[in-house]
């Protein structure tokens, strides 16, 4: 079926039918199927020509607006509207929402998002797991505003996008696809869909994603912060190695001998020879203990107290106070040039297997744009989403060159499909010992991340808690890839019992964990449950106490894991008869349960997990293999 595409009397005159030109306001109405009448402003088109298709297949709806104009100029604001009744509409999520999906009043303004944060994509639900509406724009570049809120006049949910409400370079066409999916599907299905779609749309291949991006990793930030030693670093190495995390991210601190935890002297990357004599060197030795190493860089600051700040001035694109350090413009060549040849040669010289590159998200404008006033000079790009993604895909074209298998990896907001261009490790932005925030951001990144590997934020303890106090944290992240960062040293047995258990577990059960069908429930009330399902077995994570499992058709192995502070779980248990085998935090047997149809409670250690199994399950050894079917 099709929408039908009416032309709505615009200010002045009445648009022509042909092709949508106008000579000064727009406007036009497309008939959807599934959030009402579209509307389509622009108030000043000063020359642009605006042409609109439409189609729609089950109750989801496409539009795709293009704009041409004569010459490169600067394009026109305009902004895509509807409204509906709010029935049933009772949630909104969105990438970083943490606050429980909240449908604000419209009043409170405008969501944005752009190349380095976010994407353009809301999903209306009804609080029981029912997608009402999820729009997307194929816009994942340039700045896109965007809105799913409440018109407290009228009670109805108002939603939208506004385009080039920032600086834009001048350009002579454009073209913007919107997406409306108002089918009854569950909500996390909708997301996902609508994710890949922006990425399908909008041409936006991901980089590869090696195995070891998934692999458990120890960071030094939460650890030492900035106070970073080759000895210390090597020490907590070996047991992590032990351990069986595969990975080191060296944080901040490597480069100063600085700890005031700023950024004024950012933008040499020079090794610190206090604290790393011999970088190479040092980088042998962890990998001679099995571990990979990776090392953060602040991709955008050169700070005041940098040998680089004269080097680079008036090749700024402002100041950023906040974090004592200056934005360089990647629209200039020779900025683009500095940032890869620093990288490649730091992997070159001391066998650097990864990245992780900081705070992409500070190449944007603090006000005009320095440009326009110098007529661009010297800038070989004029669009700065352009220039950000031009200078990334030469930085991942040039490591990967290097090694294939490079590792590189961002944290939110700078998420999105443009950013998957060039990173395949996704990770939660920083929410030190807080486990619930971690989850959410974890679920948040599963629905949009696609095929990279989505990680954790650092974990962090308290040592004098108890070993299943210890685990809690690791449960709450445990659908995402697990990167721990406390003094190891310092822990007790217990803890690094619990920490051993859940890493052989997360490695044995990746392909489900990290790789299989991904459901989460109820983002209104911050993630109680979250499930992933393989081809041989589901496991089911309960973060709230009285929350019910639905423990499904029992096909398969299925695990149940008790994130919650108390000791029993609420399981809807539909087959007839089956035994559930129960594990402590540790992972050591603590007897069986027999679960009947129905809902029950059923008695699971603090911080442990139940594995039910089939009545036929040791018969299905041969098909699941010997090492799938036990804990």
């Amino acid at each position: 079926m099709s929408m039908k595409l009416s032309m709505c009397r615009s200010v002045a005159l009445v648009a022509m039918l042909s092709n949508c030109a106008v000579a000064a306001p727009f406007e036009t109405v497309v008939h959807g199927t599934c959030a009402g009448d579209v509307r389509i402003v622009c108030n000043d088109a000063d020359g642009w020509k605006f042409d609109v298709k439409d189609a729609a297949e089950d109750c989801v709806d496409e539009i795709a607006i293009r704009l041409e104009a004569n010459e490169d100029t600067p394009p026109p604001m305009f902004e895509v509207s509807f409204s509906l009744p709010q029935v049933r509409m009772n949630h909104v999520w969105t990438d970083f929402a943490t606050d429980g999906g909240r449908l604000k009043p419209d009043w409170r303004g405008w969501e944005s998002s752009d190349i380095a944060h976010g994407q353009p994509l809301a999903c209306l639900h009804d609080g029981n797991n029912r997608n009402r509406l999820t729009m997307a724009c194929s816009e994942a570049l340039r700045k896109v505003e965007w809105r799913m809120a409440l018109r407290e006049e009228n009670c109805v949910v108002v939603g939208g996008f506004r385009f080039f409400t920032a600086p834009e370079a001048p350009l002579s066409e454009y073209e913007v696809r919107i997406r409306l999916d108002g089918r009854d599907a569950f909500w996390s299905d909708a997301v996902q869909n609508a994710a890949a779609w922006i990425a399908r749309t909008a041409n936006l291949k991901p980089c590869r994603t090696p195995d070891a991006a998934f692999d458990p990793l120890y960071s030094s930030w939460y650890s030492f912060h900035q106070d970073v030693f080759a000895k210390d670093i090597e020490d907590e190495c070996a047991i992590a190695a032990k351990m069986g995390m595969k990975t080191i991210i060296l944080d901040d601190g490597w480069q100063t001998d600085d700890t005031n935890r700023g950024y004024a002297f950012c933008g040499d990357w020079k090794v610190s020879p206090r604290r790393f004599p011999d970088m190479a060197a040092h980088v042998r030795r962890v990998h001679e203990l099995g571990m990979k190493y990776m090392v953060w860089y602040s991709v955008p600051f050169v700070g005041r107290k940098s040998e680089n700040w004269e080097r680079f001035k008036g090749k700024y694109l402002f100041e950023d106070r906040h974090h004592g350090a200056w934005v360089l413009d990647p629209r200039f060549p020779e900025v683009r040039k500095f940032l890869v040849d620093t990288y490649i040669a730091a992997m070159k010289e001391w066998g650097l297997d990864g990245f992780k590159l900081d705070f992409i998200d500070s190449f944007r404008f603090n006000g005009k744009d320095p440009a326009v006033a110098e007529d661009y000079a010297g800038r070989d790009i004029r669009s700065l989403p352009d220039a950000v993604n031009r200078l990334m895909m030469d930085v991942y074209a040039a490591l990967s060159a290097e090694n294939p298998d490079v590792l590189i990896e961002f944290r939110q907001k700078y998420i999105g499909p443009a950013i998957r261009q060039f990173g395949n490790m996704m990770r939660a932005t920083d929410c030190p010992g807080d486990m619930q925030l971690n989850r959410q951001r974890i679920a948040n990144l599963r629905l949009t991340s696609g095929g990279a590997a989505v990680h954790a934020d650092m974990l962090e303890w308290h040592p004098s808690d108890t070993p299943e106090g210890a685990a809690l944290p690791i449960l709450s992240s445990m659908f995402g890839v697990i990167q721990y960062s406390m003094m190891l040293r310092d822990l007790p047995e217990s803890h690094r019992e619990v920490i051993n258990h859940w890493l052989a577990f997360s490695q044995k059960h990746r392909g489900t964990l990290q790789k299989g069908r991904f459901r989460a429930y109820h983002p209104e009330a911050q993630y109680p449950l979250l499930e992933a399902e393989g081809a041989n077995e589901r496991i089911v994570g309960v973060y709230t106490s009285g929350t019910v499992v639905p423990c499904g058709k029992l096909d398969r192995p299925v695990y149940v894991l008790n994130g919650v502070s108390g000791d029993s779980a609420v399981l809807d248990f539909a087959d007839g008869t089956a035994t559930a085998e129960v594990f402590d935090a540790a992972g050591k047997a603590a007897g069986t349960v027999t679960l009947c149809r129905g809902v029950q409670r059923v008695a699971v250690p603090r911080s442990g997990y139940l594995r039910i199994v089939p009545p036929a399950d040791y018969c299905l050894c041969k098909r699941f293999g010997d090492g799938e079917v036990k804990p």
